[in-house]
């Protein structure tokens, strides 16, 4: 029997989609917040920046924003196979490496910071 390496894909995905699943209602919350002027405090350009700026709030971010493109790469793979693009191997291909750039440039940016 042949390996797949299927099961590393379908965890990032799955890892993906339950952050995005918890995290969505979330930053609709937020945003419907800002939309009506209530900013609390931590969510300022500086409390924000604060964040980001720590090794703990870098390395969360690189993990949500991470498991959110490989989630995606999977989905948009699945998505085009359903529309009828059947070259497979070149369409994961494509949207891997699209995630794994996002993924390096995430870490490039945050180190940054």
């Amino acid at each position: 029997m042949a390996k797949s390496n299927k099961p590393i894909f379908w965890s990032l995905f799955a890892a993906g989609g339950t952050l995005a699943a918890f995290l969505a209602p979330v930053l609709a919350l937020l945003f419907v917040m800002l939309a009506f002027g209530v900013v609390p405090p931590v969510l300022s350009y500086a409390g924000l920046h604060a964040f980001a700026a720590h090794w703990f709030g870098k390395l969360c971010l690189l993990g949500v924003i991470t498991l959110f493109l490989w989630h995606a790469a999977h989905r948009l793979r699945v998505t085009l196979h359903d529309f009828g693009l059947r070259q497979d191997t070149l369409v994961a291909w494509a949207v891997y490496l699209t995630a794994a750039a996002g993924t390096g440039l995430t870490a490039l940016y945050l180190l940054r910071i």
